[in-house]
């Protein structure tokens, strides 16, 4: 088994003086390193409209390199805009996955609009940054890079973007169904992924690659993956598909290796990281994302109520 200390709840927009659509959640993290700090990309929101509907925002908090328990800025503004009315995106921009590429700085994000029959739709955008990172403009005309098709036909979103030897990778989420509950419809998702060598032509490896362990109908999200000592490692998070705001059938993490990115061998005993005791992380923990920096392997996540106090940091024992 793997072993991650916890270092505790790093960044919560709500216990800080924010600027108003920065209200609350700090969700789905994704760092990009650069020489004295560390930029973690997130998503939040503003307080609910009259209606009680949310949207979502990308932005980002930096965190001392030397010292990641230590913020030193927060984005004064979102660092990509909604998009237009009728878009994919018009409603929010969550969760959000960067890459280096030519000096450039490339995003990939699910674009979420609201629906009719059930609350959402997500498709997956790109857009690129060149000033380093702060702010983001969307590549094309406003449409997905990644979008719904006749096996994939709704929420293609939870996008984490790699590249191994050359090629890129996109690992993201697929909706299978929609199931009907007594509160409202809720989706089932898997773990997928694509392949490009470009960045924008992508093709669909066109199967689930994470298998269930709870049931079918087990959710899965955020497929994190680190290349380490030979072989790939992925976290990601899993929960039950109805009464998943408890504890009991709340998200966890889970992990899976690979030799070589398409088979992989589920093992979630090994991940090492589970809810604590108490406090900000006591019922869920969610959304891992892994990364090395100075000889460490860290791991921001989520904790309770899908990241609405945000995220935590945790720092690996030993090796993968």
């Amino acid at each position: 088994m793997y072993k991650w200390e916890k270092l505790g709840l790093i960044f919560n927009p709500a216990s800080l003086a924010t600027p108003e659509w920065m209200f609350e959640y700090a969700q789905a993290p994704a760092v990009l390193v650069l020489e004295s700090f560390v930029r973690v990309y997130f998503s939040t929101r503003p307080p609910a409209d009259k209606s009680g509907q949310f949207v979502s925002h990308a932005a980002y908090v930096d965190l001392d390199r030397s010292d990641l328990t230590r913020i030193l800025a927060i984005s004064d503004e979102p660092v990509l805009s909604l998009g237009e009315i009728g878009t994919f995106d018009e409603f929010g921009t969550y969760p959000i996955s960067v890459i280096r590429d030519q000096g450039k700085v490339i995003a990939y994000y699910g674009g979420w609009t609201r629906c009719e029959s059930v609350p959402f739709n997500v498709a997956i955008g790109v857009a690129e940054s060149n000033d380093g990172g702060s702010c983001f403009r969307k590549l094309g005309s406003g449409g997905p890079v990644l979008s719904y098709s006749p096996d994939e036909p709704f929420i293609v979103s939870g996008p984490k973007i790699r590249r191994f030897d050359g090629r890129w990778y996109l690992f993201y989420i697929a909706g299978r169904k929609w199931i009907t509950s007594h509160e409202r419809p809720e989706p089932v998702y898997k773990i997928r992924m694509a392949y490009s060598d470009d960045g924008l032509n992508w093709s669909k490896l066109g199967k689930d690659i994470i298998e269930s362990v709870l049931n079918e109908d087990e959710c899965q999200a955020s497929p994190d993956v680190i290349f380490y000592n030979g072989a790939y490692h992925m976290f990601f998070c899993y929960r039950e598909s109805l009464g998943y705001k408890s504890k009991s059938k709340g998200y966890r993490i889970g992990y899976a290796r690979s030799e070589d990115l398409v088979h992989w061998e589920r093992n979630d005993e090994l991940v090492g990281i589970d809810v604590s005791g108490d406090g900000w992380d006591s019922e869920m923990v969610s959304y891992p994302h892994v990364f090395e920096l100075d000889d460490s392997i860290n791991m921001l996540y989520l904790g309770n109520n899908f990241g609405q106090y945000g995220f935590g940091l945790a720092r690996l024992v030993g090796e993968l």
